[in-house]
């Protein structure tokens, strides 16, 4: 008797493996890759926010030395040095204020004003001289004092004085100005002397009238008071 069997012989392959096979994840999701690209965003920063700020406050600053101010000068800062610069300031009275500030942002707090006048020095750096005093000689007086102390090239470069520019070569006008005892003492002698001398006194310069009748009166209050 015959028999008819499938004779089954081991495969030479391997059997596949099971090792990558993970069964599906009902809840997976599959999204497709994607190359990430750079994209620049400019948001507002701190840093940029307090820089605006500090703007703000220079402006302000500036703004609130014009205040009562009799004239406001340009310095060439450049070439200053830290202990130099601070020597100077603490030379100052207390009639005047100096502060360094850029151009942009003092021409922004006098725009508009009659101290824009001083637009011709907004070059280079400078640095703000300004004098709440009448006593115009007596103010630019210290600087002239220091640079020629500390041998300094570092010149004004302008300066506004009752809505009129300075340039660099017309601070002898204003660094001759007559005190203000001196405008005094020439009202004063004009009044008790001769008529034409009144009238030569009155054809002087605004500032020196006006000094001068500001001195005619005290001396009446003064005698008034005594009596």
């Amino acid at each position: 008797m015959e028999t008819t069997g499938l004779l089954s012989l081991p495969s030479s392959k391997p059997p596949p493996s099971r090792a990558h096979f993970r069964p599906a994840n009902p809840f997976s999701i599959s999204f497709p890759t994607t190359h990430k690209t750079s994209v620049s965003h400019r948001p507002v920063t701190i840093k940029s926010a307090i820089s605006r700020t500090k703007k703000e406050e220079t402006v302000e600053i500036v703004k609130t030395q014009l205040e009562n101010c009799y004239l406001l000068a340009a310095i060439k800062y450049t070439g200053f040095t830290v202990k130099q610069f601070q020597d100077f300031r603490r030379s100052l009275p207390e009639t005047s204020k100096l502060i360094v500030a850029k151009n942009t942002l003092v021409y922004k707090a006098i725009e508009g004003t009659p101290w824009e006048a001083l637009k011709p020095c907004m070059t280079g750096m400078n640095a703000w001289l300004f004098v709440h005093t009448e006593e115009i000689p007596e103010a630019l007086k210290p600087y002239r004092d220091f640079q020629k102390e500390k041998k300094l090239e570092n010149d004004f470069t302008g300066a506004v004085f009752e809505g009129k520019f300075y340039g660099p070569g017309d601070f002898k006008q204003l660094e001759t100005m007559p005190s203000r005892a001196e405008i005094y003492a020439k009202i004063l002698g004009a009044l008790q002397g001769p008529a034409i001398g009144l009238v030569g006194t009155l054809q002087a310069p605004a500032r020196d009238v006006v000094m001068v009748l500001k001195a005619y009166v005290q001396k009446l209050e003064d005698e008034s008071g005594g009596q």
